[in-house]
């Protein structure tokens, strides 16, 4: 899709094509008039929480007002939709009998394949996450078909990593319906695994699903399912995912609006991750207290209260081992708290450290884009770092 503007620009269009005033918008979506006027202005951003809720209201898919997946005129930019069609190829393929019985691969080789997968995550190299992507699925496709027992066990496990990594490429893209099919195929290479902590992840995607459609109630009622069912343990892998489903979550309840069960869920996350004592990367989800204080800040944002967000960035100590994915995210989420304060220059040095850190997230997040569109909508005269911004998005004039 080629993007034609910021998110406000399309809601004023999709509004306008069916024939609602933004009051009656504002009442369908359950959202502030003012607000909503200051986001078709291009003057406020929308939150992802808004972006589904008017979607829902306008009864759209919320990519319709993304604009992605993202084209540009840069060939070499847009050459990483070329991967897809292939990565489409694989999740489609993920019961078949291999085609070449020749090639099974050890599990030993298999867990180096799937470790460059997930570092590539990690560091939001999309290019090459989305170039080992389709061998991958199919290396392990051939090796499971031809395993039985524990060892048919391992490799759904490593599987399931796979396909999280998979997930994560085609969120970041905006390819959300074969995002949803990831889904589907985690949560089947979780059963295969017999697998209980990656079972329970599953249902953070379950979530998800509910969330992008507005459907907080649902997607609360089923993160609360998931942790009550959850059986506590001191191991770190069992912290890790007990802390990150409170993290999912405090998001959730972010997106309902509800600021108690936001932080009563993000404390029990700190407490999890204190009890960890360090920053680990059980089922690669970089969880510890580094990762914690980064989602902070994000809880923050999505409350949209841009001073406790910009406050509690300054307890945000990232090291040299925080994924880049993680600390690119963390400044994406404080320049949109520095842009709720009006602090555009502190916009501006945040979304440049984003770029540096994690440039590919940066140029592909919405709300990133959003960002640095708003801030140059809200300049009279934009300058000359804010047009190279802009343009190094691809966004328009």
């Amino acid at each position: 899709m080629q993007d034609d503007g910021g998110i406000g620009a399309r809601i004023a269009v999709e509004r306008k094509f069916r024939g609602l005033s933004q009051q009656r918008l504002a009442d369908r979506a359950h959202v502030s008039l003012s607000l909503l006027r200051k986001v078709e202005q291009g003057g406020r951003t929308a939150s992802p929480a808004m972006v589904s809720a008017v979607a829902a209201a306008l009864r759209i898919d919320r990519i319709e007002l993304t604009g992605q997946p993202y084209r540009s005129r840069d060939r070499s930019l847009d050459a990483v939709h070329d991967l897809i069609p292939a990565v489409r190829r694989e999740l489609a393929a993920y019961r078949l009998a291999p085609e070449d019985d020749d090639r099974v691969l050890s599990t030993e080789q298999l867990r180096v394949q799937v470790s460059a997968v997930s570092q590539a995550r990690h560091n939001v190299d999309l290019f090459e996450l989305g170039d080992r992507l389709p061998s991958v699925l199919a290396d392990l496709r051939a090796a499971a078909w031809a395993a039985t027992g524990s060892d048919r066990a391992e490799l759904m496990r490593l599987l399931g990593e796979v396909y999280y990594a998979a997930r994560q490429l085609l969120h970041k893209l905006g390819y959300a319906d074969l995002a949803s099919l990831v889904a589907d195929r985690y949560e089947w290479a979780a059963e295969q695994a017999d697998d209980p902590l990656a079972l329970a992840l599953s249902g953070v995607f379950r979530a998800g699903e509910l969330d992008a459609v507005a459907d907080w109630r649902g997607a609360r009622a089923v993160m609360g399912r998931t942790i009550d069912a959850f059986e506590p343990r001191a191991e770190a892998d069992v912290l890790s995912v007990h802390g990150f489903l409170h993290l999912m979550a405090a998001y959730m309840s972010a997106h309902a609006g509800d600021d108690s069960d936001t932080w009563s869920h993000y404390r029990e996350a700190e407490e999890l991750a204190a009890r960890l004592g360090r920053d680990g990367d059980s089922y690669r989800l970089a969880f510890g207290p580094t990762n914690v204080a980064i989602w902070g800040t994000a809880l923050a944002v999505e409350l949209m209260d841009g001073a406790k967000a910009v406050e509690r960035a300054k307890h945000v100590r990232l090291t040299p081992d925080t994924p880049p994915e993680r600390a690119g995210h963390h400044f994406i989420d404080l320049a949109r708290g520095q842009l709720i304060n009006g602090d555009r220059a502190g916009v501006l040095d945040s979304m440049l450290k984003a770029r540096r850190i994690a440039p590919q997230q940066t140029r592909y997040h919405p709300m990133a884009r959003d960002t640095v569109y708003a801030l140059a909508r809200m300049e009279r005269r934009s300058t000359d770092s804010v047009r190279g911004l802009a343009v190094w998005m691809g966004l328009p004039d």
